[in-house]
Protein backbone atom coordinates (compact mmCIF):
# COMPACT_ATOMS: atom_id res chain seq x y z
CA UNK A 1 0.00 0.00 0.00
CA UNK A 2 1.24 3.30 -0.88
CA UNK A 3 1.92 6.33 1.28
CA UNK A 4 -0.77 8.89 0.46
CA UNK A 5 1.53 12.27 -0.31
CA UNK A 6 0.16 15.59 1.32
CA UNK A 7 0.44 17.38 -2.07
CA UNK A 8 -2.38 19.90 -3.08
CA UNK A 9 -3.16 20.48 -6.85
CA UNK A 10 -2.44 24.04 -7.52
CA UNK A 11 -3.77 26.13 -9.85
CA UNK A 12 -2.12 25.00 -13.30
CA UNK A 13 0.53 26.92 -15.25
CA UNK A 14 0.63 26.04 -18.73
CA UNK A 15 3.50 27.44 -20.92
CA UNK A 16 3.22 27.82 -24.46
CA UNK A 17 6.12 26.36 -26.90
CA UNK A 18 8.64 29.06 -27.88
CA UNK A 19 9.40 27.74 -31.21
CA UNK A 20 8.16 29.79 -34.47
CA UNK A 21 9.76 27.67 -37.10
CA UNK A 22 10.11 24.24 -36.97
CA UNK A 23 13.89 23.19 -36.54
CA UNK A 24 13.99 20.55 -39.56
CA UNK A 25 12.30 21.91 -41.98
CA UNK A 26 11.95 26.05 -40.77
CA UNK A 27 8.76 26.21 -41.62
CA UNK A 28 5.67 27.82 -39.83
CA UNK A 29 4.59 25.82 -36.20
CA UNK A 30 1.43 25.96 -35.30
CA UNK A 31 -0.22 25.91 -32.26
CA UNK A 32 -1.75 22.55 -30.95
CA UNK A 33 -5.14 22.14 -29.68
CA UNK A 34 -4.51 20.27 -26.07
CA UNK A 35 -2.21 20.55 -23.49
CA UNK A 36 0.09 18.15 -22.20
CA UNK A 37 2.85 17.47 -19.41
CA UNK A 38 1.01 18.22 -16.50
CA UNK A 39 2.38 17.11 -13.28
CA UNK A 40 2.83 18.36 -10.13
CA UNK A 41 6.30 19.79 -9.49
CA UNK A 42 8.23 20.09 -5.65
CA UNK A 43 11.06 22.72 -5.55
CA UNK A 44 12.96 23.95 -2.65
CA UNK A 45 10.76 26.83 -2.99
CA UNK A 46 7.29 25.71 -3.53
CA UNK A 47 4.66 23.15 -4.85
CA UNK A 48 3.63 23.84 -8.15
CA UNK A 49 1.46 22.28 -11.05
CA UNK A 50 2.96 22.98 -14.38
CA UNK A 51 1.85 22.07 -18.24
CA UNK A 52 2.58 22.97 -21.72
CA UNK A 53 0.90 23.66 -25.00
CA UNK A 54 3.46 22.55 -27.82
CA UNK A 55 3.56 23.27 -31.48
CA UNK A 56 3.59 21.14 -34.70
CA UNK A 57 4.76 21.58 -38.12
CA UNK A 58 2.09 22.87 -40.91
CA UNK A 59 4.90 21.11 -43.77
CA UNK A 60 2.96 17.83 -44.47
CA UNK A 61 6.15 16.61 -46.60
CA UNK A 62 8.65 17.84 -43.33
CA UNK A 63 11.44 15.47 -43.45
CA UNK A 64 11.99 14.79 -39.73
CA UNK A 65 9.31 13.13 -37.72
CA UNK A 66 5.85 13.85 -36.66
CA UNK A 67 7.32 15.59 -33.05
CA UNK A 68 4.79 17.94 -31.12
CA UNK A 69 7.54 20.46 -29.96
CA UNK A 70 7.49 20.95 -25.79
CA UNK A 71 8.01 24.43 -24.15
CA UNK A 72 11.86 25.16 -23.34
CA UNK A 73 10.64 26.62 -19.74
CA UNK A 74 8.30 23.66 -18.67
CA UNK A 75 11.43 21.47 -19.66
CA UNK A 76 13.79 23.89 -17.58
CA UNK A 77 11.32 22.82 -14.13
CA UNK A 78 12.14 19.42 -13.79
CA UNK A 79 13.12 16.52 -15.87
CA UNK A 80 11.28 13.98 -17.66
CA UNK A 81 9.33 11.71 -16.11
CA UNK A 82 10.86 13.07 -12.76
CA UNK A 83 8.53 14.78 -10.19
CA UNK A 84 11.01 16.73 -8.41
CA UNK A 85 12.40 20.37 -9.47
CA UNK A 86 16.37 20.14 -10.58
CA UNK A 87 17.39 22.48 -7.41
CA UNK A 88 16.19 19.44 -5.59
CA UNK A 89 18.49 16.97 -7.28
CA UNK A 90 21.25 19.89 -7.56
CA UNK A 91 20.57 19.87 -3.84
CA UNK A 92 21.10 16.18 -3.22
CA UNK A 93 24.09 16.00 -5.69
CA UNK A 94 26.41 18.37 -3.68
CA UNK A 95 25.73 17.15 -0.04
CA UNK A 96 26.43 13.88 -1.48
CA UNK A 97 29.43 14.84 -4.31
CA UNK A 98 30.73 18.11 -1.52
CA UNK A 99 30.00 16.44 1.52
CA UNK A 100 30.26 13.13 1.71
CA UNK A 101 26.69 13.32 3.17
CA UNK A 102 24.92 9.58 3.83
CA UNK A 103 21.57 9.06 1.89
CA UNK A 104 19.84 9.16 5.48
CA UNK A 105 21.53 12.26 6.15
CA UNK A 106 20.31 14.15 3.44
CA UNK A 107 16.89 12.62 3.42
CA UNK A 108 16.63 15.08 7.03
CA UNK A 109 18.14 17.45 5.32
CA UNK A 110 15.60 18.42 2.37
CA UNK A 111 12.95 16.76 4.42
CA UNK A 112 11.74 20.71 6.10
CA UNK A 113 11.36 21.45 2.27
CA UNK A 114 10.71 18.39 0.23
CA UNK A 115 8.27 15.27 0.74
CA UNK A 116 10.82 12.51 -0.06
CA UNK A 117 11.96 9.50 1.04
CA UNK A 118 15.31 8.09 1.36
CA UNK A 119 14.88 5.44 -1.18
CA UNK A 120 13.99 8.53 -3.22
CA UNK A 121 17.01 10.52 -2.44
CA UNK A 122 19.24 7.19 -3.84
CA UNK A 123 17.01 7.13 -6.90
CA UNK A 124 17.55 11.04 -7.61
CA UNK A 125 21.16 10.76 -7.21
CA UNK A 126 21.64 7.58 -9.28
CA UNK A 127 19.16 8.07 -12.12
CA UNK A 128 19.07 11.60 -12.26
CA UNK A 129 21.95 13.40 -10.84
CA UNK A 130 24.47 11.30 -12.14
CA UNK A 131 23.11 11.61 -16.17
CA UNK A 132 23.20 14.80 -15.61
CA UNK A 133 26.53 15.04 -14.79
CA UNK A 134 27.70 13.10 -17.37
CA UNK A 135 25.87 15.37 -20.23
CA UNK A 136 27.43 18.70 -18.51
CA UNK A 137 30.92 16.84 -18.81
CA UNK A 138 30.22 15.96 -22.68
CA UNK A 139 29.52 20.01 -23.10
CA UNK A 140 33.90 20.48 -22.74
CA UNK A 141 34.55 18.26 -25.61
CA UNK A 142 35.50 21.07 -27.85
CA UNK A 143 37.85 22.58 -24.44
CA UNK A 144 39.38 19.01 -24.22
CA UNK A 145 40.59 18.86 -28.02
CA UNK A 146 41.99 22.73 -27.59
CA UNK A 147 44.11 20.86 -24.62
CA UNK A 148 44.77 18.05 -26.92
CA UNK A 149 46.60 20.06 -29.76
CA UNK A 150 47.96 22.61 -27.42
CA UNK A 151 50.19 20.42 -24.69
CA UNK A 152 48.65 17.01 -25.17
CA UNK A 153 46.24 14.78 -22.50
CA UNK A 154 47.52 13.39 -19.18
CA UNK A 155 45.66 10.63 -18.28
CA UNK A 156 44.92 8.47 -15.35
CA UNK A 157 43.64 5.05 -15.50
CA UNK A 158 42.82 3.27 -12.43
CA UNK A 159 40.10 0.74 -11.01
CA UNK A 160 38.45 -0.42 -7.67
CA UNK A 161 38.71 -3.89 -6.10
CA UNK A 162 36.39 -6.35 -7.49
CA UNK A 163 33.89 -7.86 -4.89
CA UNK A 164 33.35 -11.58 -5.23
CA UNK A 165 33.84 -11.95 -8.66
CA UNK A 166 31.76 -9.00 -10.20
CA UNK A 167 32.73 -6.82 -12.95
CA UNK A 168 35.54 -3.92 -11.58
CA UNK A 169 34.70 -0.07 -12.04
CA UNK A 170 37.52 1.27 -14.50
CA UNK A 171 37.45 5.29 -14.60
CA UNK A 172 39.63 7.48 -16.99
CA UNK A 173 40.51 11.02 -16.32
CA UNK A 174 42.11 13.90 -17.46
CA UNK A 175 44.36 15.29 -14.42
CA UNK A 176 44.80 18.06 -14.65
CA UNK A 177 41.37 19.72 -15.72
CA UNK A 178 39.76 16.67 -13.38
CA UNK A 179 36.90 15.56 -16.13
CA UNK A 180 36.26 11.95 -16.64
CA UNK A 181 36.75 11.09 -20.27
CA UNK A 182 35.14 7.07 -20.00
CA UNK A 183 34.29 4.82 -17.14
CA UNK A 184 32.43 1.47 -17.38
CA UNK A 185 32.48 -2.02 -15.82
CA UNK A 186 34.80 -4.55 -17.05
CA UNK A 187 33.84 -8.20 -16.73
CA UNK A 188 37.50 -9.39 -17.10
CA UNK A 189 40.78 -7.77 -17.08
CA UNK A 190 42.57 -9.13 -19.79
CA UNK A 191 44.46 -6.57 -23.72
CA UNK A 192 41.61 -6.97 -25.35
CA UNK A 193 39.24 -6.06 -22.80
CA UNK A 194 41.27 -2.65 -22.02
CA UNK A 195 41.85 -1.72 -25.72
CA UNK A 196 38.27 -2.12 -26.41
CA UNK A 197 38.11 0.56 -23.24
CA UNK A 198 40.68 2.81 -24.07
CA UNK A 199 40.01 2.79 -27.95
CA UNK A 200 37.27 5.78 -28.43
CA UNK A 201 39.63 8.34 -26.78
CA UNK A 202 42.07 7.75 -29.73
CA UNK A 203 39.26 7.39 -32.13
CA UNK A 204 38.69 11.18 -31.28
CA UNK A 205 42.19 12.10 -32.43
CA UNK A 206 42.93 13.01 -29.30
CA UNK A 207 47.00 13.37 -28.66
CA UNK A 208 47.77 11.71 -25.17
CA UNK A 209 51.31 12.45 -23.98
CA UNK A 210 51.71 10.20 -20.98
CA UNK A 211 49.03 8.07 -18.88
CA UNK A 212 49.18 6.63 -15.31
CA UNK A 213 47.87 3.71 -13.85
CA UNK A 214 48.84 0.53 -11.79
CA UNK A 215 51.13 -2.20 -12.82
CA UNK A 216 48.02 -4.40 -14.22
CA UNK A 217 49.70 -7.35 -16.27
CA UNK A 218 47.33 -6.68 -19.13
CA UNK A 219 47.24 -2.76 -19.26
CA UNK A 220 50.98 -2.41 -20.66
CA UNK A 221 50.62 -4.14 -23.73
CA UNK A 222 46.90 -2.33 -24.04
CA UNK A 223 48.63 1.35 -23.74
CA UNK A 224 51.31 0.47 -25.96
CA UNK A 225 48.72 -0.63 -28.60
CA UNK A 226 46.25 2.41 -28.04
CA UNK A 227 48.69 5.23 -27.49
CA UNK A 228 52.02 3.87 -29.41
CA UNK A 229 53.69 7.28 -28.45
CA UNK A 230 52.24 7.96 -24.59
CA UNK A 231 54.68 7.41 -22.17
CA UNK A 232 53.45 5.24 -19.70
CA UNK A 233 53.87 5.58 -15.52
CA UNK A 234 53.15 3.54 -13.17
CA UNK A 235 51.39 5.35 -9.41
CA UNK A 236 54.07 6.00 -6.69
CA UNK A 237 51.64 5.76 -4.03
CA UNK A 238 51.16 2.15 -5.25
CA UNK A 239 54.93 1.95 -5.81
CA UNK A 240 56.01 2.60 -2.80
CA UNK A 241 53.31 0.62 -1.33
CA UNK A 242 54.69 -2.43 -3.10
CA UNK A 243 57.97 -1.38 -1.91
CA UNK A 244 57.17 -1.07 1.68
CA UNK A 245 55.20 -4.65 2.04
CA UNK A 246 58.45 -6.30 2.39
CA UNK A 247 59.67 -4.60 4.78
CA UNK A 248 56.86 -4.20 6.93
CA UNK A 249 56.53 -8.63 6.87
CA UNK A 250 60.00 -8.67 7.91
CA UNK A 251 59.23 -5.84 10.70
CA UNK A 252 56.46 -8.18 11.65
CA UNK A 253 58.14 -11.31 11.66
CA UNK A 254 61.48 -9.63 13.80
CA UNK A 255 58.70 -8.27 16.35
CA UNK A 256 57.18 -11.89 16.73
CA UNK A 257 60.86 -13.55 17.04
CA UNK A 258 61.77 -10.85 20.20
CA UNK A 259 58.17 -11.12 21.77
CA UNK A 260 58.91 -14.97 22.31
CA UNK A 261 62.47 -14.47 23.22
CA UNK A 262 61.01 -12.16 26.11
CA UNK A 263 58.56 -14.17 27.52
CA UNK A 264 60.69 -17.44 27.76
CA UNK A 265 63.42 -15.49 28.97
CA UNK A 266 60.98 -12.93 31.11
CA UNK A 267 57.99 -15.50 31.84
CA UNK A 268 58.60 -15.74 35.96
CA UNK A 269 58.78 -11.91 35.90
CA UNK A 270 56.03 -11.08 33.44
CA UNK A 271 53.85 -13.98 34.54
CA UNK A 272 53.95 -14.88 38.08
CA UNK A 273 52.47 -18.00 38.98
CA UNK A 274 48.48 -17.60 40.51
CA UNK A 275 47.59 -18.89 43.61
CA UNK A 276 45.49 -22.24 42.91
CA UNK A 277 41.69 -21.59 42.05
CA UNK A 278 38.46 -24.10 41.75
CA UNK A 279 37.90 -23.33 38.03
CA UNK A 280 35.34 -20.88 39.02
CA UNK A 281 37.27 -16.78 37.41
CA UNK A 282 34.25 -14.18 38.12
CA UNK A 283 30.90 -14.79 39.52
CA UNK A 284 28.63 -11.30 39.67
CA UNK A 285 24.99 -11.12 41.15
CA UNK A 286 23.74 -10.70 44.86
CA UNK A 287 26.72 -12.92 46.17
CA UNK A 288 29.88 -11.61 44.21
CA UNK A 289 32.84 -13.56 43.99
CA UNK A 290 34.61 -13.81 46.33
CA UNK A 291 32.19 -13.43 48.85
CA UNK A 292 32.91 -10.66 51.60
CA UNK A 293 33.00 -11.92 54.94
CA UNK A 294 30.04 -9.90 57.04
CA UNK A 295 32.18 -7.88 59.95
CA UNK A 296 32.86 -10.08 62.86
CA UNK A 297 31.65 -8.16 66.57
CA UNK A 298 34.77 -6.35 68.08
CA UNK A 299 37.21 -8.22 70.29
CA UNK A 300 36.54 -8.44 74.05
CA UNK A 301 38.68 -5.57 75.90
CA UNK A 302 41.09 -7.79 78.64
CA UNK A 303 38.96 -6.45 81.31
CA UNK A 304 36.09 -8.59 82.63
CA UNK A 305 33.15 -7.62 80.19
CA UNK A 306 30.63 -5.70 82.46
CA UNK A 307 27.06 -7.74 82.03
CA UNK A 308 24.55 -4.79 80.14
CA UNK A 309 22.71 -2.54 82.61
CA UNK A 310 18.96 -3.38 82.38
CA UNK A 311 16.73 -0.36 81.14
CA UNK A 312 14.92 1.83 83.57
CA UNK A 313 11.58 1.65 83.48
CA UNK A 314 10.02 5.60 83.87
CA UNK A 315 7.81 5.33 86.75
CA UNK A 316 4.00 6.58 86.59
CA UNK A 317 3.29 10.27 87.07
CA UNK A 318 1.60 11.02 90.50
CA UNK A 319 -1.99 11.76 90.02
CA UNK A 320 -2.37 15.55 89.50
CA UNK A 321 0.37 15.88 87.69
CA UNK A 322 0.52 17.20 83.83
CA UNK A 323 3.02 15.57 81.22
CA UNK A 324 4.81 18.58 80.31
CA UNK A 325 6.00 18.71 83.85
CA UNK A 326 7.57 15.44 84.41
CA UNK A 327 10.75 14.14 83.69
CA UNK A 328 12.19 10.80 83.84
CA UNK A 329 15.29 10.04 85.54
CA UNK A 330 17.31 12.07 82.77
CA UNK A 331 14.92 11.17 79.71
CA UNK A 332 13.57 14.96 78.03
CA UNK A 333 11.58 16.58 79.18
CA UNK A 334 8.11 16.19 77.78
Amino acid sequence: MRTAKDLYQTPPTIYQCELDTCPQCQQPLREAHYVTGRKTVQTMTQVITIGYRPKVCVNAECPGPAVAWPSATWQQLAAKGCTYGYDVIARIGWERQKGRERFESIQAHVAPWVAISESHVRNLYHFRYLPLVACHERQHLAELQQISQATGLLLGLDGLMPVGGEPQLWVVRELRTGWTLRSGWLDRQDEAAFVEFLQPIADLDLRVTALMSDKQTALGPAVASVFPHAKHGLCQVHYFKNAAEPVADADEALKKTLRQAVRSDLKAVLRPPSPEHTGVLTVTGLLPSPVEAPESAAPPSDKTARPARPALRPRPPPSGTTLSKMSCNGCATF
